[in-house]
């Protein structure tokens, strides 16, 4: 496939809730969330959890960034990672950072980054970056098309102070990314259905599995089981099971894999380094 046409995601953190990097979760990853999608030339990121740090290394190889950055929301272990992304220090950057969950709260997306990096919870602000920066804020629910040929569907997903879900198109393709969202049983969320309906890939909430939920019922998050249903429902191709608990260590992961892919032939837990292509 010719580079202009390919579509695909990168998998650098997987994690939920705090980072938990050791020998219990080597195969899978402990980093928390940090998606990298390319679009053709274009390039997109998704959260900056700590598995950002090592995207943006990365990137550094292939000289200046150029890249659109989208926030499902601000809570700690989906922009921790976002002060030690090193194109933000590189003159040469060019980084678009968006969010669709403050503007309800007659917040910016500039702020609330201002305010995590505020001493004494982090030595230097936001105005150490070097590089172009623009804070953009839209509603969830929008449709985006921040680059040529690229276009973005949005959703409000059910998480406290509020989160996005996003469905990327390009080439007639489809990557769908939800999480951080808590389903009510036996009542599907309509906003995630209609988002995902027909989708190529879809990458869920799947924090917990059916038989812990009753005790985290309100925590703000799904279980593999839910993201089985839903793309059931919406005639979704790939399901991927992502936003792993913290607790949840390889081995456990292994038997969510066995389960996952018994309930539903041809899906995937998610693993750091993973690359997907719809």
């Amino acid at each position: 496939m010719a580079e202009s046409e390919d579509f695909y995601v990168r998998f650098w953190g997987v994690r939920g809730s705090i980072a938990t990097p050791g020998p219990r979760t080597s195969r899978y990853g402990g980093n928390t969330s940090s998606l990298e999608v390319r679009c053709g030339k274009h390039m997109l990121l998704f959260d900056a959890g700590t598995g950002v740090r090592y995207l943006g290394n990365d990137l550094l190889k292939s000289g200046p960034v150029d890249t659109d950055l989208f926030l499902t929301h601000t809570h700690f272990d989906h922009v921790c990672g976002l002060p030690f992304f090193v194109p933000l220090f590189i003159k040469t950057s060019q980084i678009r950072i968006w969010a669709g969950h403050l503007k309800a709260r007659d917040m910016t997306v500039k702020y609330v980054i201002s305010e995590m990096m505020f001493s004494p919870l982090f030595p230097v602000p936001p105005e150490i970056f070097t590089a172009n920066i623009t804070y953009l804020d839209f509603e969830a629910g929008e449709v985006l098309e921040p680059r040529p040929g690229v276009k973005l569907r949005t959703t409000r997903l059910n998480h406290p102070d509020r989160a996005t879900g996003y469905r990327i198109e390009f080439n007639g393709k489809s990557i769908c990314y939800l999480t951080d969202t808590q389903h009510v049983i036996g009542k599907p969320d309509q906003n995630i259905l209609a988002l995902i309906k027909g989708a190529d890939l879809v990458i869920y909430d799947s924090t917990y599995t059916e038989a812990e939920f009753p005790k985290r019922a309100d925590w703000g998050h799904s279980t593999w089981e839910e993201g089985v249903r839903l793309c059931e429902a919406a005639g979704a191709k790939t399901f991927v099971v992502f936003h792993h608990d913290p607790d949840h260590d390889d081995d456990f992961m292994d038997g969510i894999a066995k389960a996952v892919t018994e309930k539903r032939p041809g899906s995937i837990v998610a693993k750091e380094g993973l690359v997907l292509r719809p």
